[in-house]
């Protein structure tokens, strides 16, 4: 589809209807329906043939695709906003304003922000990562909450990454989990020799891409450093997943490497399991009822960086059913058009990897995730920008709402006077 400028959505506090759109619902994709919303949340689902609300602002989407904001639960973007050099870090809350802005121009309305403990660095010392700069950041976003529809674009979640070896930050964590700082809560373990460096090629290859000059033998060095030290018992990792739970947190895994592994964080009550690294354990969670993570790089890429599960693969045998941005939030709407366009995945299917199914791992799914009445209205409207040389076009956002009310619009300089003048007639009638 070409790309035509859509007259932009006014910002007013009554009625305003959505119509001539490609409406992506849970489970197929509706093009005579109109979205009425009223007070930030989607009121009804009707056709076109109905009468309209009296005083009602019509919204034309003009074909274009009306789906949910994505919701991103994996995502350590802004560590590279808040650290823009691996030395420095930068003003904190200028940092997730930046992320704000940033994010909602890729379709994101709600951000789990990874942020990573752990005691010892194995790569490159990232003082993003230090532990007063992760907690204050933890307590910046949660006092985002406040007015995070008012002040913000978006909204802002902690996902608390948690390295087993973090053994002297227990108490930090389970103060934070009950202070209700923390909205997601996970556990992942790099030693060399398993998990994700189960193969130790791939983790010396790793380590010398961040430290050239490091030999052979120091690397052997690291690794027996690291397979030593000490670690959260299950016990341990049990008791901060009980603390969570009782808050209604969803806690997960972080590179599944075995069954044996799924074994134990099934018993612990994880109910995520973030990037699976076979289709066997994959496919496991999913029978049993786990959720299952994969970047969307991964798609981009058509592998893992890492030698991994391919995503692909993977989402068309049904063994995983979320795609997180991971460390490159662009790729969340080319890789849902990638696999709808490559793969055959049904568009709707492949909405829901990055609005419904991740707002039902995180536990928000009552209130976000998809297109039905009663759901607050954070909503994307979506087209395709031509682009020479690839045969397709482009899929980009073209307006974000966050409970109904326009938080982004794009503006590439070639609309033409015509779309101008129905822009400003419309912003006029809506005022």
């Amino acid at each position: 589809m070409k790309y035509q400028p859509t007259p932009a959505l006014a910002k007013q506090t009554g009625t305003t209807v959505i119509r001539n759109g490609r409406v992506v619902l849970a489970d197929h994709v509706a093009k005579d329906l109109d979205i009425v919303i009223e007070n930030g949340k989607i009121k009804s689902l009707r056709t076109p043939d109905q009468p309209l609300p009296a005083a009602a602002c019509v919204f034309d989407a003009q074909g274009a695709w009306v789906t949910p904001g994505f919701i991103d639960i994996h995502s350590d973007f802004i560590e590279g906003i808040a650290s823009p050099r691996p030395s420095v870090v930068m003003d904190l809350d200028v940092a997730l304003f930046g992320a704000d802005r940033e994010l909602v121009t890729y379709g994101v309305t709600t951000i789990y922000h990874s942020l990573s403990i752990y005691r010892l660095a194995v790569f490159d010392h990232k003082p993003i990562r230090k532990f007063e700069n992760v907690s204050r950041m933890i307590e910046l976003i949660h006092a985002m909450r406040e007015h995070e529809t008012s002040r913000h674009l978006i909204r802002h979640r902690t996902h608390a990454r948690v390295e087993i070896d973090a053994i002297d930050r227990v108490r930090d964590i389970e103060r934070h989990l009950q202070d209700g700082y923390i909205d997601m809560l996970s556990f992942m373990d790099h030693t060399p020799g398993q998990g994700q460096y189960h193969d130790l090629e791939v983790f010396s290859k790793t380590l010398k891409s961040y430290k050239s000059e490091m030999s052979d033998t120091e690397i052997q060095d690291v690794v027996k450093i690291q397979q030593r030290g000490k670690k959260l018992t299950l016990e341990q990792i049990g008791q901060l997943a009980d603390v969570a739970h009782q808050r209604g947190i969803a806690v997960a895994s972080h590179d599944d490497d075995s069954i044996e592994k799924l074994d134990a964080m099934e018993a612990v009550g994880v109910s995520i399991s973030e990037f699976p690294l076979t289709m066997e354990i994959a496919k496991s969670a999913r029978e049993r009822g786990i959720h299952t993570i994969a970047g969307a790089p991964n798609v981009l890429l058509g592998y893992s960086h890492s030698g991994n599960l391919s995503a692909c693969e993977s989402i068309c045998a049904g063994a995983t059913d979320i795609l997180c941005s991971d460390y490159y939030p662009q790729a969340l709407l080319q890789a849902v058009f990638s696999l709808h366009r490559d793969r055959g995945v049904d568009l709707a299917q492949a909405f829901a990897l990055v609005t419904l199914n991740p707002a039902r791992a995180a536990g928000i799914n009552d209130e976000l995730g998809e297109i039905a009445v009663g759901k607050r209205a954070d909503l994307l409207i979506i087209k395709e920008h031509d682009s020479v040389g690839m045969g397709h076009g482009v899929p980009f956002v073209e307006q974000a709402l966050v409970d109904g009310h326009v938080v982004y619009q794009s503006s590439y300089p070639y609309r033409n006077a015509d779309a101008l003048v129905q822009e400003r007639s419309l912003a006029k009638e809506c005022a």
